[in-house]
């Protein structure tokens, strides 16, 4: 106690004397992570936390971290390369301060200009005339109780932590991921570009058609051309003013800025203007005639009164509205027949509040194209066609008109609205007091806008007032259009837009203002203000769409970083925002609807497959582990169906000494067998400490994802680093896999140094399946395509199926679809082939299989005691690979044939030695084997005198290895040593057998199947006694000797495949 009282002194009075030094400020460096020259060179007292000294590199101090949020700037999201640049140059990068708009220049400006705007002047009387004011007040209150929903739902999200630029592309794509992101932000991008061509086509319009109507360059000469030629002004017009704007975008924001408060100062006092107008209607409603032919209302345009004669100096004559309807000016010229039969009468097309109109307005009035507007109230006589009528001067419908084409064309004029819905509402009431009669461009009151009929002191307030918002309005939309896009582009989440991430010095984005542009010019050409309009509400509605989504998704996850300052707010209110926006986009115009989500789905494949990974913590990654979570809690209850069973792969993959993988047909064939169903995971094993090896553990990992990606194997990666090779793969096959999650299947290469028999007894414990594929190297690709040709199944045993089921899921994929099946099944001397062959034709029936059938017969006297003598020499001459000694092991088996039969004399003859096995023939069997080690013995006695080293006893269980270097050791000094030593071992009955067995499978596999693409065949299971395992793997080389692309089917246990639907 005493000793570390004294220690901690000591340190004590070091630090006393060394906290102070020089200037007396200690020097130490940043602990920021990214720290620039100048972190480097600030400097703090931080030797009061010396127990954390080494962990500043990676932990930054409180009060740095603080001083660096306090100082924190609102870059945009994204651009970590220019924010890495940025703190690479330090103090010699020029700041550059960007124009800052604020939230009065940069919010409130641009949604009062997009609310109070085009729609507002130019179609709002004519949608309130056309739909009457209940259906007119319906349309108000759904567009505006969905941007009312959606603001809720934009304000949480908004108020749950920064938002930098990119508004609500910013929102979906940090709340929704940044495939969501980035199909919506495109489209939203879409919708305010041609929200630009519907401002510059309203502002054409106010010029052409009300201010100055003599400046169009194409005239019509009769009426059927009017159309034509109105939209031909449009786009040359509309492309002039689309320059201009864009070069004053081009210029700079702050002009943008400054023009932006003239405007809105013009379209306040044209809202006042309105109000006023309204109040003087109701003492003195304006003098505004609309002329009417019985009840048919005429288009004043071309003359200049409601007569059809005139007497003038008690002379009656024609007026110009007569010359419209008849051949000549003549009192007895031919006249239309409803111009003759039907009188002329004027009304006020502005009554007033108090004439009752408001009643007449009450229900709509809609129409096919090219009907005539009538007034039903008014009297009329029967006469010409009405539809031979629609070139006379009459006002029609140049446009079908129903509720659903009346919302789409409004919706645009409350995008951006957020708490001023009573206005519209007035509106709607303000202007019921207008005749229903009206059309869209004022035909029937000589051509003036129709809202500024009603406003005072005079209409031209309103026209100029129109005009400047429809101005001010396109501006912003190509102001901020421009960076929304580099927004998206600064992202890097859309490679091919990345190039309209950068522009001017200041931030400017110039490349992206001149695609702004190009597109805008695409609905300028559309030419129609009517057309146009639908088209951008239904990118504005999905981009509200997936905002509601948004939050709903956020508020029901429950994420921890989901706390919003704003506290008014609710999913269900979200999911009804969702709702309603859906039901809008397809109420407005279904095509265009499924047009917008096949776009939005085209940019969202694009990006999932081409785009940049970003991890943003988005709710939809949220999302998937939640059902990720519930689906394997589910999963665990019960093993699945038969039915329902299919390979879930655990593929054991082999590195080289890079870390290098050295089979990746082996991923190749795991993709043609699963084709991207199921569970795969590629495991590997490296032997050492996870300490030492975490390095090459995380770039073999890197390797095999690589691997992965390129075979095209969908699946996870699983690298374990184990104190030796067969722990890591038994602690692969038990715990590989989550919950009901679980491989079922184990797929690896040829067996060979890395794999042992006990594989094979683990995978038959876990209750695994096990696949082991031959030269594995020469399967197919997956470019490849085989020809015709057959997959060869030899069903030796049943193991659930899995040899059935194996080749039917190949055939799914392209690279083995040509190739049949062939099933062989072997059949003993006692069974009926002609029986057997017809049971398995009607089991592969009811199984759905298209397949081939052949037995083949083995019968059991190939392993009788009569030959037992042969498959010990045959395994000899396998072994060594060399020519056999013909000659020796002709005599070595005559003598045993006669040693047989002189020790069976006097045993009882047997008919059907291939049924049973009795204790009396497994003595002889024994007895014979030791015949075989006596002689064996003797006959090489000689050799055993003449050697002067080698083993004193040689084991029955020899591998490649052993025995290629004992051939290799005593091949130059004696080339029958080896001969020697095997002739020495004792004969195992059990190891005979089996290596008979395999010897003859294998010749009848040849035979039928060596030219098969793929031969499929039940692999044996390892003997009980691992003193025999050696034995195993020669066996099975054996078994396969000859064959090129094999693969060794173990089943797990249970069936895999059922005859039952």
């Amino acid at each position: 106690k005493k000793k570390r009282f004294a220690t901690s002194s000591l340190l004590r009075s070091e630090i006393g004397s060394l906290r102070f030094c020089g200037d007396g400020v200690p020097k130490e460096n940043s602990p920021f992570i990214n720290n620039t020259e100048n972190d480097k060179g600030s400097s703090y007292d931080g030797t009061n936390m010396a127990l954390f000294e080494e962990e500043m590199d990676s932990n930054p101090m409180v009060s740095s971290l603080l001083n660096k949020l306090a100082n924190y700037t609102n870059l945009t999201q994204g651009a970590h390369e220019h924010e890495e640049a940025d703190d690479d140059e330090g103090s010699k990068k020029k700041a550059v301060k960007s124009p800052q708009m604020g939230t009065f220049m940069g919010v409130y400006l641009p949604c009062l200009q997009n609310i109070l705007g085009v729609i507002l002047f130019l179609r709002l009387t004519w949608i309130v005339g056309t739909a009457g004011i209940l259906e007119s007040l319906v349309i108000v209150g759904l567009c505006c109780s969905c941007t009312m929903l959606t603001a809720i739902s934009m304000s949480a999200i908004a108020t749950n932590g920064v938002v930098p630029a990119g508004g609500s592309y910013y929102m979906i794509s940090r709340s929704l991921g940044p495939e969501f992101g980035g199909a919506v932000g495109l489209c939203f991008y879409l919708g305010t570009t041609f929200a630009g061509s519907m401002y510059i086509l309203g502002t054409i319009e106010i010029l052409l058609t009300y201010i100055v109507p003599k400046a169009a360059i194409f005239v019509a000469t009769r009426k059927e051309d009017e159309v034509d030629a109105l939209l031909n002004n449009m786009r040359v017009y509309g492309s002039c003013c689309l320059a201009m704007m864009a070069v004053v975008v081009f210029v700079g924001v702050k002009y943008v800025n400054k023009l932006a408060l003239v405007f809105l100062a013009c379209v306040i006092l044209s809202i006042l203007a309105i109000y006023a107008g309204v109040i003087k209607t109701i003492f003195e409603p304006p003098d505004f005639p609309v002329c009417m032919l019985g009840n048919r209302t005429l288009q004043n345009h071309n003359f200049d009164k409601c007569l059809k004669t005139e007497v003038i100096d008690n002379i009656t004559v024609t007026t110009k509205l007569w010359t419209l309807f008849c051949e000549g000016p003549e009192l007895n010229a031919t006249c239309n027949e409803y111009f003759t039969n039907n009188n002329v009468t004027v009304v006020q097309g502005i009554p007033g509040l108090t004439s009752g109109v408001i009643s007449d307005n009450m229900w709509s009035e809609y129409g096919p194209l090219d009907m005539l507007v009538e007034n039903k109230k008014l009297p009329s006589f029967g006469g010409s066609d009405p539809a031979k009528d629609i070139y006379m001067p009459y006002v029609v419908n140049d446009i079908m008109t129903f509720f659903t084409l009346l919302v789409g064309i409004y919706f645009p004029s409350v995008t951006g609205e957020v708490a001023i819905p009573l206005c519209f509402i007035s509106k709607c009431l303000v202007f019921s007091c207008d005749t229903p009669t009206l059309s869209r461009f004022g035909d029937s009151v000589k051509g003036n806008l129709v809202i500024g009929t009603l406003s005072w002191p005079s209409p031209w307030v309103i026209v100029i007032g129109s005009f400047f918002s429809c101005c001010g309005a396109g501006l912003q939309s190509l102001t901020g259009a421009p960076r929304l896009l580099q927004a998206i582009a600064r992202d890097g989440i859309v490679p091919f837009l990345q190039v309209f991430g950068h522009g001017k010095a200041n931030g400017e984005p110039t490349w992206a203002l001149l695609l702004t542009a190009g597109i805008c010019e695409i609905g300028i050409l559309i030419a129609s203000l009517d057309s146009v309009a639908p088209i951008l509400s239904m990118f504005f509605l999905m981009c509200y769409l997936f905002v509601n989504l948004a939050c709903a998704v956020q508020t029901l996850l429950r994420t921890p970083n989901w706390r919003p300052r704003f506290k008014y707010y609710h999913w269900a209110l979200s999911f009804l925002g969702m709702s309603l926006c859906l039901a809008l986009m397809f109420i407005s115009s279904w095509y265009y609807a499924i047009v917008a989500m096949v776009i939005a789905g085209c940019i969202y494949k694009y990006i999932e497959y081409r785009g940049a990974e970003k991890e943003w913590g988005d709710g939809i990654r949220g999302l998937s582990l939640n059902a990720a979570r519930y689906a394997l809690i589910r999963l665990e209850d019960a093993p699945p169906h038969t039915k329902n069973w299919r390979p879930q792969l655990l593929v054991l993959l082999n590195l080289d000494s890079d870390q290098g993988v050295k089979h990746p047909r082996l991923l190749s064939f795991c993709t043609q067998l699963k084709a991207g169903k199921g569970l795969t995971i590629v495991g590997n094993v490296i032997e050492g400490t996870y300490l030492t090896k975490e390095t090459e553990a995380k770039k073999a990992e890197q390797n095999i994802k690589a691997s992965m990606s390129a075979e095209r194997t969908k699946g996870f990666c699983h690298v374990v680093v184990s104190s030796n090779l067969r722990d890591g793969v038994s602690h692969l096959i038990q715990s590989a896999g989550l919950g009901g999650m679980k491989h079922n299947t184990v797929l690896m290469q040829s067996f060979n140094d890395s794999v042992h028999p006990e594989t094979v007894r683990e995978t038959t414990a876990a209750h695994q399946a096990l696949l082991v594929a031959k030269n594995v190297d020469s399967f197919p690709t997956n470019q490849d395509r085989l020809g015709e040709g057959t997959i060869d199944v030899w069903w030796v045993v049943h193991d659930g199926g899995m040899l059935m089921l194996l080749p039917f899921l190949l055939r799914q994929h392209k690279v083995w679809r040509k190739c049949k099946m062939r099933i062989f099944t072997v059949a003993q001397l006692d069974d009926n082939s002609i029986q057997m062959k017809k049971d398995l034709q009607m089991f592969l029936y009811h199984l759905r299989l298209n397949a081939e059938v052949e037995v083949v017969e083995m019968v059991r006297i190939f392993l009788t005691k009569l030959m037992f003598c042969w498959p010990l020499s045959l395994f000899i001459c396998h072994c060594l690979s060399g020519p056999c000694h013909t000659a020796q092991i002709q005599s070595i088996t005559d003598e045993s044939r006669s040693s047989i039969r002189r020790k069976n004399q006097g045993a009882a003859q047997s008919t059907n030695l291939s049924r049973q096995s009795s204790p009396m023939e497994d003595t002889q069997e024994d007895e014979v084997a030791q015949l075989i080690h006596d002689r064996n013995t003797a006959s090489h006695a000689t050799l055993n005198d003449k050697a002067d080293t080698g083993p004193e006893r040689v084991h029955m269980t020899w591998t490649k290895d052993k025995l290629f270097t004992e051939r290799n050791r005593n091949r130059e000094c004696n080339a029958n040593m080896a001969v020697r030593d095997l002739f020495n071992m004792k004969p195992n009955q059990s190891n005979v057998r089996r290596m008979h067995t395999a010897i003859k499978l294998n010749e009848v596999v040849v035979n039928k199947s060596q030219g098969a693409h793929l031969v499929l065949l039940n692999m044996p299971g390892p003997p009980k006694n691992r003193g025999g395992d050696e034995n195993y793997m020669e066996f099975l080389e054996v078994l396969l000797e000859g064959l090129n692309r094999v693969l060794l089917v173990r089943g797990g246990g249970r069936e895999v495949i059922t005859i039952y639907s």
